[in-house]
């Protein structure tokens, strides 16, 4: 075996943390991976892992080594698909991860789209609401919504996306408009519990002044879309993303209030993906599909 396989071979054993794993994953023996490491380690005249009878991990050579060699199969990895991409369509695998709803109501006919245009892309679409680790999971992009934290990933801005406060004409008829942010102290404001934030609306005047204001409600939940239909029954106010409100706003099944107030910090909608110097085709070419899906959203 030459010297980049068994390179390989010490990467995928701290990417497992096993030697029983790397074998699975390489489809070889166990003692062919530990047989690799010793003729590494003999070939670089430097122990690299710290072998226990529960785990493997690296020497501090060994994290060093470990960095550099896995950017460097990366590299070539990239290289090789580079090259093939040059010569015919684009192809190979493609992890995907969409907010649930959004990707529901919006992103669907985009996958598909592509789907049908590129069939030798295997596409890997997963919808969750919940903050994805795309590195560490293996993500090639995920559509983010609300503001950017992680500086390590590229970002490319598909679509701004709103949050409104809304009720249905019922719910206005029985328990009044609201005339000014602290009115919502006496109405039903359900609540959203997937995140950690606070019940509560920052606002932006229309003089650009900023303010807030606690809210309170007897219903929550983690979905957006059963706080949504709850208000279009009219059990109370909701505040939500524009794309669970669009069509019922157009529809006249939900009005929005304060339409002169923005919600503050803006959120928009992004694709993240790895800051790799060389992007797959297949990975450009799905961005641009959901560039161009998101120039028709009805916001």
């Amino acid at each position: 075996m030459d010297h980049l396989s068994r390179i390989a071979i010490f990467v995928a054993v701290l990417q497992e943390r096993s030697f029983a794993g790397a074998a699975r994953k390489l489809g070889i023996t166990g003692s062919a991976v530990s047989k690799q490491i010793q003729n590494l380690e003999h070939d670089l005249q430097v122990k690299l892992l710290n072998r226990t009878t529960r785990s493997v991990t690296p020497t501090e050579e060994g994290a060093v080594y470990f960095d550099r060699a896995k950017q460097a199969l990366d590299d070539l990895k990239e290289a090789r698909e580079e090259l093939l991409e040059l010569k015919s369509r684009p192809h190979g695998p493609l992890k995907i991860g969409l907010p649930h709803s959004l990707g529901i109501k919006y992103l669907t006919d985009c996958v598909a789209r592509f789907a049908d245009e590129y069939p030798e892309v295997a596409l890997d679409v997963n919808l969750d609401d919940r903050y994805v680790d795309l590195v560490n999971e293996g993500y090639d992009v995920v559509v983010r919504i609300g503001a950017l934290k992680d500086t390590s990933l590229v970002a490319r801005r598909l679509a701004s996306c709103p949050l409104f406060l809304c009720a249905s004409p019922a719910y206005l008829k029985r328990h009044g408009v609201p005339d000014k942010p602290a009115d919502l102290a006496d109405h039903n404001v359900l609540a959203y519990t997937a995140n950690s934030a606070i019940h509560e609306w920052r606002y932006r005047t229309p003089e650009q002044e900023r303010g807030q204001v606690s809210l309170s409600g007897t219903f929550r939940s983690n979905s957006g879309d059963i706080l949504c239909q709850s208000a279009v029954e009219g059990v109370g106010i909701v505040m939500l993303p524009v794309f669970y409100l669009a069509e019922h706003l157009k529809q006249g099944r939900l009005v929005r209030l304060f339409p002169d107030y923005t919600t503050w910090p803006e959120r928009d909608i992004h694709a993240v993906f790895r800051p790799n110097r060389y992007q797959s085709a297949r990975l450009r070419l799905f961005i641009d599909h959901l560039v161009a899906a998101c120039r028709g959203l009805p916001w």
